[in-house]
């Protein structure tokens, strides 16, 4: 009770996540004074854990496999799988979003909170034969190599800044190079409040045999126009960009729908008339607001939309959630146990009173 309350009002200075990762999802919670951390409470994820346990224990207590009892068993073992829906949603569920134009498509959710840096190789322009090689968020530390067998170059991380922002040269150095390197510096600035909002920046060298390709680069979130260059008769984009994970099937936006409150530019409702592609079968889906699509343990919500050079996009959260259902099932359990427990103990009473 303590850490949702606290994790709760936190939120209104760290914002969702922040709060999230410190108070819910951490072993341990380390008291702050002036900025030192001076004495570690348990958190979230250290607290379910002893719960956990303690809740096991109870089956193992003497004399409590009984018939009076089966009705108090009945509520610890939905409780026991609250607990083990919530480990299985922490841990191997995931969200994100999907961004779609209209008439086209998609096969992949992007991470509103992770990164990764990308190197896409194009072995055979004519051929259209692409590899993706992926660095997770947690490799681009200061001083870091990245390499790869099949690449002919190495990767110098110089700084990695999960906000940041990009202030004009003064002075340029020869060894820069790309369009970011050359005109700007890679600045780091605080945390935004709401953590998906940070515009991570990454500086790094090329280290290779090509002196012409070797330098200093600079790639930023987002970025239209990525690193390229060519070695050999391969040829080489470099970028960063929020952690992509791919679906098995692919979501093409055949129709976005809005609707406008009368006299304004604020929409009222809106929709997305979607197909849903796998194995050469296609299978047709209008997603609302309030009526998500449900397919593979995966749940595409529609969450808003965004206009860019007068085309439309539709905006899906998307949430994968293995224990999506164990709460439903936990409620069920616990509320049957107590029934049960009222039933076992009417017997007793009705003789008590009389």
């Amino acid at each position: 009770m303590i850490l949702v309350f606290f994790g709760t009002i936190a939120q209104r200075d760290m914002g969702l996540f922040q709060a999230q990762q410190k108070y819910f999802s951490s072993i341990l919670l380390w008291l702050e004074i002036s900025g030192l951390k001076v004495l570690p409470l348990p958190g979230g994820l250290l607290t379910m854990s002893i719960l956990f346990i303690s809740l096991s224990s109870f089956f193992l207590k003497p004399n409590i496999w009984r018939i009076n009892k089966l009705g108090v068993l009945t509520v610890h073992g939905g409780a026991l799988i609250l607990i083990i829906g919530g480990g299985i949603t922490a841990f191997f569920s995931s969200e994100g979003n999907m961004m779609i134009q209209e008439k086209k498509s998609s096969n992949y959710i992007q991470n509103l909170y992770e990164k990764e840096f990308s190197i896409i190789v194009d072995h055979d322009s004519d051929l259209d034969s692409l590899q993706v090689i992926n660095f997770n968020e947690e490799l681009l530390t200061n001083n870091n190599i990245l390499y790869y067998n099949h690449i002919p170059f190495k990767i110098k991380i110089i700084n990695y800044f999960i906000n940041s922002s990009l202030n004009e040269k003064e002075e340029r150095s020869e060894s820069d190079r790309g369009i970011l390197a050359r005109n700007y510096n890679l600045i780091e600035e605080s945390y935004e409040k709401e953590y998906e909002q940070n515009k991570s920046g990454i500086q790094y060298q090329i280290i290779s045999d090509q002196p012409d390709i070797n330098g200093i680069y600079i790639s930023h979130i987002n970025e239209r126009n990525p690193i390229k260059f060519k070695i050999n008769d391969n040829y080489y984009e470099l970028a960063l960009r929020p952690k992509r994970t791919y679906l098995p099937f692919e979501i093409k936006l055949n129709e976005f729908i809005k609707i406008m409150h009368a006299g304004t530019q604020i929409a009222k409702s809106f929709s997305s008339e979607v197909y849903l592609n796998q194995n050469n079968i296609s299978k047709r889906f209008l997603i609302e607001m309030n009526s998500p699509l449900r397919y593979n343990e995966y749940t595409f919500y529609q969450a808003s939309y965004a206009e860019y050079e007068g085309k439309e996009f539709s905006i899906f959260a998307v949430v994968k959630n293995y224990g999506r259902l164990f709460p439903y099932i936990s409620s069920i359990i616990m509320c049957i146990g107590i029934l049960m427990q009222i039933i076992i103990r009417i017997p007793g009473l009705i003789k008590k009173n009389t």
